[in-house]
């Protein structure tokens, strides 16, 4: 199994700017360090720069000044396999389920079709995921469960050294949010990824993050980062200590919040 080393922060600030004049700081002085094999939860107040992070990570947007690396050397997807799991999943209305799952692989030149290698991974995570019956549909005769979970499966195909995930499961109600989170969380245990998790669900943030980044808003900031120790342990889901937990980050939320609101009547 491939795996990179850390993903490192060091004094990032990204500045969206147009033709006209430079917008103020989407992040600034942001720095963090996710450790190999990790997931890192990154939570927040809407417009706090998470989604931000993770371009910067893909090489999507350029830094006006500090930079990002992986493994120590810089983050540069031609060398590194960064695989993408974005809110909408990402899936070709106009392929398979099937051409969907490979597209990555087959980007990267790491699919041959009739392969036995390559055959029997793409069946045993379908299996796993439940969507072996699924292979020749296209992707609007699914649910939204069902095209999570094809999402799912073409990001742990790649077999990726980083994966990064913009809010992947908030489009999904309740009931299969939590599902999909199980299956994440299974999949995760067999290749142990290093994680960018982007959510404003609190608790998915402690269910799934080993380590958690809070994040402050104008210009985004890192506030906190904790280690958490219910991360990844279904067992302790429905424990006192993750109910206190959450109540302890939710409470942490809003008093960036309401520091944030004080910081524009005094201005």
């Amino acid at each position: 199994m491939k795996q990179a080393d850390t993903i490192a922060f060091e004094h990032l600030t990204v500045r969206y700017r147009t033709a006209a004049h430079a917008k103020d700081a989407a992040v600034a002085d942001i720095s963090l360090t996710v450790p190999q094999g990790t997931v890192c939860a990154l939570i927040g107040p809407s417009g706090c720069g998470k989604s931000t992070l993770l371009r910067a990570v893909a090489g999507l947007v350029k830094p006006e000044s500090g930079c990002v690396t992986i493994a120590g050397g810089k983050a540069d997807p031609k060398k590194y396999c960064i695989g993408f799991m974005p809110q909408n999943y990402g899936l070709l209305p106009w392929q398979t389920v099937r051409e969907n799952i490979v597209l990555g692989c087959r980007i990267r030149h790491e699919w041959h079709d009739g392969r036995a290698e390559d055959e029997a991974r793409l069946a045993k995570l379908m299996t796993a995921l439940h969507i072996e019956e699924l292979a020749s549909r296209y992707p609007h005769e699914l649910s939204g469960g069902q095209q999570q979970r094809v999402s799912l499966a073409r990001a742990f195909l790649l077999r990726p050294d980083i994966l990064l995930m913009d809010e992947p499961f908030s489009a999904l109600d309740a009931i299969t949010r939590e599902e999909m989170q199980d299956v994440f969380l299974a999949l995760w245990q067999e290749q142990h990824v290093t994680t960018l998790l982007v959510t404003h669900y609190v608790e998915e943030a402690l269910y799934l993050g080993q380590e958690i980044a809070l994040m402050a808003a104008d210009p985004g900031r890192i506030a906190r980062v904790f280690a958490n120790p219910l991360g990844g342990c279904p067992e302790k889901r429905g424990s006192q200590a993750f109910f206190e937990m959450s109540r302890a980050l939710r409470e942490d939320i809003r008093a960036i919040s309401a520091a944030r609101a004080g910081e524009e009547g005094r201005s």
